[in-house]
């Protein structure tokens, strides 16, 4: 394996990304990284994947011992009840352990989001957001803490690293969270159905999206495809396993995210300036905001002594999802930071699967409501300032010389003449900054029905296995111009089915101040209606609720957002109403 020689790059990285056929794969450094993929296909109903990875870390010894118990990250969210195989490395399954099904998952979301694993037909893994991930003192502090081994052991050299990606997916209508090596297994038990019916995935881009570039820990580098399926000996013997050497204490440093911004949105990005002196209208302050190449100035920003104010740039997010760096150049005060880093996600690729008639769910059990970050009202100011006129006479005395009088005598030696005040009006005023408050307020509601053709609906009573059908509003009220704020854009549904996380709908929307919201044409709808399905197995005499959360209506004081949620109640099946009956 090469040693990198810069600090920078303080871990050695035995990790390969796949990319897309047709990417160039892009990387600096010295880091031991390649690339490899290709498209995903369409998949089916009931196996589908929709772009949720996650990565499976194994503290191991320099000679391959395995030193901790494996654990998995994730940025998705995933149900624990997704059918895994456990907390099983790589290095265990090549010395004899065998897959043994588990019905509870566990796994942690990273405080700082981990980067794109596999890349998706949406959504491209970037080998330098890889890099700059694994090589920063961020992940080694979360793998000590994860594995409980000191931070200064787990860097001292005498340990290694096992990476390993985890895809989460659909297969026979049933969740799975599967590594390379475990999909691998799983085939060959199950005589070939993963590679069947999910050949881009499981045979292909999971496998491929990490691999060693020099062998390592037994295992080889890999040499043959980077962008076609590969074989279950193959991803056993080679395939899905990346490893990162502590030389040294880790020095880049991974920046988390300031701002998240969801795709094709009007979003505010803000600052607040300061000064310890007056700053008016005779010499103002400015910023400048460099926003993905285009450039956002505010002039004839003005303050009294000591005091604060907010400033912001109103903007549209790109179509794809992407990472940000936002400059901002101010001139005649100051300002914390200069520098922010933007990621701009995607809400697309949690589609909920097909549901069948064959669908069960013995275990299931109802979920608690989510409760996000509700923000419903927020207030800001700006200063303005206007010249307060005070005329003052500042004298100017001078002596002006008078002429000997007639009655003078001649020898008068006295002086002559008088002062004359040729002084002038001053206004010595000053300015008066006055405060205008401005303050916006966001309120949600919705509801959801049976669709409108399910034949045996009485109200919002109705059979599990029909869809149904939801609006939302958002209203959003502001006293403030609109270039201060942009109402609520974005609204997100979850299921009871799914226990209200890992998959969601995202709903359509309507826009401007009173926005509505609903979903999307269905695309396992016969008709193309805009529902979701509500699964046949769904208890009867249970409520099943809806839970929306309204996002995105944005402000110079942040994210505006509300939770609401309705139900309708579920007696009977579609079965009831499609039947034969023989006489």
């Amino acid at each position: 394996m090469k040693q990198l020689t810069k600090r920078i790059f303080p871990l050695f990285l035995s990790l390969i990304l796949m990319l897309s056929a047709g990417m160039t794969a892009l990387a600096s450094g010295e880091g031991n990284l390649d690339g490899g993929g290709g498209g995903m296909g369409s998949g089916t109903a009931t196996d589908v994947w929709h772009g949720q990875d996650g990565v499976r870390v194994t503290v191991v010894t320099a000679d391959g011992s395995v030193a901790s118990t494996p654990f998995d990250l994730s940025n998705a969210n995933v149900a624990n009840n997704v059918l895994n195989f456990g907390k099983v490395c790589k290095l265990q399954y090549s010395s004899g352990s065998s897959l043994s099904p588990n019905g509870s998952y566990s796994y942690s979301k990273p405080g700082t989001a981990l980067p794109r694993i596999i890349s998706g037909s949406s959504s491209r893994a970037s080998i330098e957001a890889i890099r700059r991930y694994f090589c920063s003192e961020y992940a080694a502090q979360l793998v000590a803490d994860k594995a409980g081994i000191p931070f200064e052991e787990l860097v001292s050299g005498s340990y290694k690293l096992v990476i390993e990606p985890i895809a989460y997916f659909t297969h026979g209508g049933r969740n799975y969270a599967m590594t390379a090596t475990e999909a691998a297994l799983y085939n060959q038990m199950s005589g070939g159905t993963l590679r069947s019916k999910m050949p881009s995935l499981t045979h292909q881009n999971l496998p491929l999206s990490i691999f060693l570039e020099t062998p390592d820990l037994g295992y080889p580098a890999w040499g043959g495809t980077t962008s076609g399926k590969v074989s279950d000996d193959e991803i056993l013997s080679a395939l899905g396993i990346g490893i990162v050497s502590y030389k040294d204490v880790p020095e880049a440093e991974l920046q988390a995210p300031d701002y998240t911004y969801r795709v094709d949105t009007d979003v505010i990005t803000s600052i607040t300036l300061t000064s310890s002196t007056e700053v008016n209208p005779d010499d103002p302050a400015s910023v400048t905001f460099h926003i993905n190449g285009s450039t956002y100035t505010v002039n004839d920003i003005v303050m009294p002594a000591g005091g604060s104010q907010v400033v912001w740039a109103k903007w549209h997010t790109p179509l794809e999802p992407t990472t940000l760096t936002i400059q901002v150049s101010v001139s005649g005060a100051s300002t914390a930071k200069t520098s922010f880093i933007a990621k701009i996600i995607s809400l697309e690729e949690n589609l909920p699967p097909d549901p069948l008639a064959t669908d069960t769910n013995p275990h299931f059990s109802l979920s608690s409501l989510p409760s996000n970050p509700q923000k419903t009202s927020a207030s800001w100011s700006v200063w303005s300032a206007r010249w307060h006129a005070n005329w003052e006479w500042e004298s100017d005395w001078d002596w002006e010389d008078g002429s000997h009088s007639s009655d003078c005598p001649a020898d008068c030696t006295s002086s002559h003449g008088h002062w004359v005040d040729n002084g002038e009006w001053v206004d010595n005023g000053w300015y008066d900054f006055t405060s205008t408050a401005y303050s916006a307020s966001l309120s949600g509601s919705m509801e959801i029905h049976p669709d409108d053709i399910v034949p045996t609906a009485q109200g919002d009573n109705m059979k599990s296995g029909y869809g149904i059908k939801e609006s939302a509003t958002a209203g959003f009220s502001s006293n403030a111009p609109s270039s201060h704020y942009a109402p609520a854009q974005t609204a997100i549904s979850y299921f009871s089915e799914f226990g209200y996380d890992m998959y969601w709908r995202l709903l359509s929307c309507s826009g401007g101040m009173s926005a509505s919201f609903a979903f999307k044409p269905n695309e396992y709808s016969t008709y193309n209606r805009n529902v979701h399905f509500t699964p046949v197995w769904y208890p009867d005499g249970t409520a099943y609720t809806v839970y929306t959360y309204i996002i995105d209506a944005w402000t110079p004081s942040g994210m505006l957002s509300v939770n609401v949620s309705d139900s309708v109640q579920i007696q009977g099946s579609l079965f009831d109403d499609w039947y034969s009956k023989r006489e």
